[in-house]
Parts: C-alpha cells; structure tokens; sequence
C-alpha cells in the first residue's frame, strides 16, 4: 500500500517498494485512484525503490499519459541511479520531470 500524501497543487504518492510485476497491479490501481480523485498534479516518490521494471515503468507512462489528458504533470523525484539510466535510455526524462536522489 502506497503512501499518498495531498500537498497543495500535487498529490505524492509513495510506492515505498520496487515497482514490479507482481506488485504494479496495484499500485498502478492507487495511482488511477488518485489520479481520479483529484485534479492535482502528481509526484511519484521513489525513495527506497531499487528496482523498476518493464511493467512498472509502463505504469509511470499510463499515469503520465492520462494526466497529459487533462493539462495535468507527472513528476517522478528520488530516483536512484540505476533507474534513472533506464528513464534517461527510454528518453522519458523528456516527457516527464525525472529528478535523481540526493
């Protein structure tokens, strides 16, 4: 269960684990419910998230597309560099805000 967090004009939202297969049915559920819910911009934390693979990554890409929909921004912060790489590989730190840890 995510850590989701409203702070003014952006909703955080804090998977708190790594973004995979087996757990990115549900978090990309939290994350439509937020996205749903509110008219806000969104941050996804990836503090303490080591590891993202193909689906969670495409997770990231559904959530930014349909905020893209309704003028809204995706931001994903605390991204380690491992991850990172694979945002900057896949050019989604041209579509997307992606801000490396620390």
């Amino acid at each position: 269960m995510s850590e989701i967090v409203h702070q003014g004009t952006q909703t955080i939202i804090k998977p708190g684990m790594d973004v995979v297969a087996s757990m990115a049915e549900d978090f990309k559920a939290e994350l439509l419910a937020v996205i749903n819910e509110s008219s806000t911009d969104v941050v996804i934390d990836l503090e303490g998230v080591e590891m993202l693979d193909s689906i969670g990554i495409g997770v990231i890409i559904a959530a930014h597309n349909t905020l893209s929909q309704s003028d809204r921004k995706l931001k994903v912060i605390n991204v380690v560099k491992d991850v990172y790489g694979l945002f900057a590989t896949m050019r989604l730190n041209r579509r997307f805000t992606v801000e490396a840890m620390g």
